[in-house]
């Protein structure tokens, strides 16, 4: 087997799952560097090398590594900052104000201090352009060059880097985007450009402009990061192939990457939920939530069978329209900062200390209590063993900071400011898991909890004590699963088209040339990206709703040839899928049901390094006791003496009963009194309600291999 690794930037540490040929999976992490996140990519590869036995250059290091597949927050950090490109909008004539009027929908309708997001292209530089398309893509009125050159020219005076094309019925014919682009191109060649007839053809002016926007907003961003890193990697002696991961799960090639950068706005969570899978099947499982608490965020997401898709979302409240994971992200991680509100009441987050300064305990200039103080000071963290150990955290600072910030103002002594940091973001991380179980019609008690990051075991036992989850699933990478799960992931390419039509009147020829033609231009997209024709899959979903109905259902469809004979079934799909939904079908009645648009997922198939099996040993674990540590356990609502593991000495088989610490140089796990822990064949911690040992049974097996 090749070399591979994979590669997660967060906004606090950069994670790295090294799969060398002959030899173990390395697991590893290194700060981030804000500033440039090429130099953490370096900077760790370098840490790798110098650890192998024997050590190796980082040259022979990473001339040596075959793939390379790398998640990153650059595009979401610059959506999140308002750091993006200054960008430019061509829109139809009298239309320009639809980035701001949006959908006209108030948000938060009780809330009197609400205020409208702040459009990233401001006002001025959205120029409404003459011409004019109907609904099915004829031309009413021509397109006026001249407004299209005079914008160009205003454009060129503000120092406009990206410039987006988005027209009024443009889905339908794309003859006047083409057109408007390629003067853009003649007259601003160095500009960044998204045209949304490429980008997302679809029906919806909103969504389409919003994501249009958003994509050369971020895209001039992403393009020279993705510059920087492959020079960076060239000259450390990488000759391999980088593969960049998006936001469904999926990963591209770094000029897919450049030309559609929004599809990265969610890309270093992405690759969780496949990875959190993969480790549940070892409990017999198909479906899982997966949640990823990292030292900035924390992300939750539902897989049910594979991961869960949604076809649309937002980034800090500006909609984006295309293919996704159904990821739920809050600002609750390891540096989320306690505070105390104008109520008087303890909040965390979403506001982070970051890397640079850090948790105040960093003792790198930090003087704002984050949840890593809190942990520390409740006994959760060893402060000679943090990061393995790389890492000292100051107790005192940390002490000192939630007692300024937190303690004084309510009245509490420094623990009791520290155990209600440490249920206040529990939580809210709970509620996290709500919105992507309990209101999308699934009920959390009904799935394991697959936890990463590096503080998401510490919290896990309160979060699913609060949900009534049964079983917790805590990997032996559980600090880097995202990374895991880029070495796990495929390519893969979502392409839509609007076809709108009555089910019984469909054009069924028209239709079948439409999915070919998608197929088509996702095969040339993987056998360009190095993906053999035998090795591509596809999978075609309609996007179907009842008459004079807003939203639509999506579902798949069989692959078979589209023709009258099979309405009759893909209603009967699209009725299942709305009684799934929303609990309630009109096919009793025969509601008239129509067609909205088209999907085509072009899936590229790729070795995939195994997960590493153990063989199993005796339930005692007492041998991988390090001692004891007073820690707080929520049950009790006190500090217990409770025995320390060292978790690189448990293996499969070994048992331990709550409370205790697990400690590994990348993670630490809190098993609560309620709980127990074995660890399964894949290394894996599970973590199960005492009483209920069945919910493991499978995970004590012996290796299938």
């Amino acid at each position: 087997m090749s070399s591979k690794i994979g590669i997660d930037v967060g906004g606090t540490f950069t994670d790295f799952y090294y799969v060398g040929e002959g030899e173990a999976p390395r697991i590893h992490k290194t700060l981030s560097t804000p500033e440039d996140p090429s130099i953490a990519v370096v900077n760790g590869m370098a840490e790798i090398a110098a650890s192998l036995d024997p050590p190796l250059s980082l040259h022979d290091f990473a001339a040596s590594i075959d793939t390379i597949v790398h998640g990153t927050t650059v595009t979401t950090n610059a959506t999140l900052t308002r750091r993006g490109a200054k960008s430019g909008l061509l829109t139809t004539e009298g239309l320009r104000d639809a980035l701001e009027m949006r959908r006209g929908i108030r948000e938060e309708q009780y809330n009197n201090h609400f205020t409208n997001v702040v459009p990233l292209v401001p006002r001025y530089l959205r120029k409404g352009i003459g011409g004019r398309l109907d609904r099915r893509g004829r031309q009413v009125e021509p397109l006026n060059l001249d407004d299209v050159k005079d914008a160009i020219d205003d454009f060129r005076a503000e120092g406009v880097e990206a410039v987006s094309i988005c027209f009024m019925n443009s889905f339908a014919n794309p003859d006047h985007e083409r057109q408007a682009a390629e003067i853009v191109r003649q007259e601003m060649p160095g500009a960044y450009l998204t045209v949304s007839s490429d980008l997302l053809p679809t029906i919806r002016f909103y969504e389409r402009i919003s994501t249009t926007a958003l994509n050369s907003y971020v895209g001039p961003i992403l393009s020279r990061y993705i510059d920087r890193l492959q020079s960076s990697l060239a000259e450390v002696g990488f000759g391999g192939v980088l593969m960049i991961m998006q936001s469904n799960g999926g990963v591209m090639s770094p000029d897919v990457a450049r030309n559609a950068a929004a599809l990265t706005l969610l890309s270093g969570p992405a690759a969780g939920p496949g990875a959190g899978l993969g480790f549940v099947r070892a409990h017999g499982q198909d479906s899982c939530i997966v949640v990823d608490m990292g030292g900035t965020s924390f992300e939750a997401a539902l897989v049910d069978g594979g991961p869960v898709m949604v076809n649309e979302g937002y980034i800090d409240r500006h909609r984006l329209a295309l293919p996704m994971l159904g990821i739920h992200t809050i600002g609750a991680g390891g540096g989320s900062v306690g505070w105390i509100d104008e109520g008087g009441l303890l909040r965390m987050g979403p506001e982070s200390a970051g890397a640079d300064p850090g948790p105040a305990s960093y003792s790198k200039g930090g003087v704002k209590p984050a949840c890593t103080d809190a942990n520390l000071v409740l006994g959760y963290l060893n402060p000679e063993f943090f990061a393995g150990g790389k890492m000292a955290l100051d107790m005192d600072a940390a002490r000192a900071a939630i007692k300024q910030a937190v303690a004084d103002p309510l009245g509490l002594s420094v623990e009791a400011a520290a155990a209600g940091m440490y249920r206040v973001i529990c939580n809210n991380m709970a509620q996290g898991v709500r919105e992507i179980t309990i209101k999308r019609g699934f009920d959390p008690r009904e799935f394991p909890m697959v936890v990463a990051g590096g503080a998401g075991p510490i919290h896990s036992c309160l979060i699913a004590d609060e949900l009534g989850i049964p079983l917790q699933i805590v990997p032996r990478s559980s600090s880097i699963l995202c990374a895991v799960g880029m070495l796990m992931s495929d390519l893969k390419h979502d392409f839509v088209r609007t076809f709108v039509s009555p089910m019984d009147a469909i054009d069924w020829p028209a239709l079948t040339r439409l999915v070919d033609a998608m197929k088509a231009e996702g095969g040339d997209l993987l056998t360009s990206e190095g993906i053999k024709p035998k090795a591509q899959e596809f999978t075609v979903k309609f996007d179907c709703r009842y008459l004079k109905q807003y939203h639509e259902v999506s579902f798949e469809v069989s692959d078979a040839d589209f023709t009258a004979a099979n309405a009759a079934a893909i209603t009967a799909a699209f009725h299942a899928e709305h009684n799934r939904l929303y609990g309630y079908s009109l096919d009793d009645i025969d509601a008239a049901v129509e067609i909205i648009n088209v999907r085509v997922q072009a899936l590229g198939r790729t070795d995939k390094p195994p997960l590493p099996e153990e063989k199993r040993a005796g339930a005692d674990a007492s041998g991988a006791i390090k001692g004891k540590r007073s820690v707080y356990v929520p049950e009790d609502n006190a500090f217990s003496d409770v025995p320390v593991y060292d978790g690189h000495m448990i293996v499969h088989g070994n048992r331990i009963d709550g409370p205790a610490m697990i400690e590994e140089a990348t993670t630490a796990i809190f098993v609560s009194r309620e709980y127990s822990c074995v660890c399964d064949r894949f290394g894996s911690f599970a973590i199960y309600r005492k009483g209920q040992e069945s919910l493991v049974a499978t995970a004590l097996e012996e290796p299938r291999s």
